[in-house]
């Protein structure tokens, strides 16, 4: 194959992907548009649904620990990117939709939701940095408490 052709298709390759993560950045940033479709007890049930992953994988990794095989340490490294990559996700959540989207400063108790949401994030962050179940069970209850305000439509 010619050097010129190699270029042309290492160009056209790298065209695309760049097509690709321009277009994943717009969609997931629906919610930094002002399209008004909302559909918060969904987004709730996605956090609760990372939730309940996060535990499975740190019930997984407490399985697998004392094993020092192959096998063993390769699930334990996926189910630790798991972890990372569902507490993410809820801090990405909270942050991107409702922090932004619903959580207003006109709210009569805009304090006390504030200081709700923001304890997600500190739960997600600590289940991230733990292997622990008390911080998938702190995650999951601190989601639990937004419930009254997204409420299924």
């Amino acid at each position: 194959m010619e050097k010129a052709s190699l270029k042309v298709i290492l160009s056209a390759v790298l065209f695309l992907f760049s097509i690709v993560f321009v277009f994943s950045n717009i969609v997931n940033a629906h919610c930094q548009i002002p399209c008004g479709i909302y559909d918060d007890h969904a987004n709730l049930q996605l956090m609760l649904q990372d939730s309940a992953t996060i535990m499975k994988a740190i019930k997984s990794i407490a399985d697998l620990s004392g094993k020092a095989d192959a096998q063993s340490q390769n699930q334990i490294i996926r189910w630790i990117m798991n972890k990372e990559k569902h507490a993410q996700n809820v801090i990405f959540i909270i942050s991107d939709y409702f922090l932004t989207q619903r959580v207003k400063t006109s709210q009569k108790d805009y304090m006390e939701r504030l200081k709700k949401h923001h304890s997600v994030i500190i739960a997600a962050v600590e289940a991230k940095q733990n292997a622990d179940e008390k911080y998938a069970l702190a995650l999951q209850k601190s989601i639990e408490e937004l419930a009254p305000y997204y409420p299924e439509q």
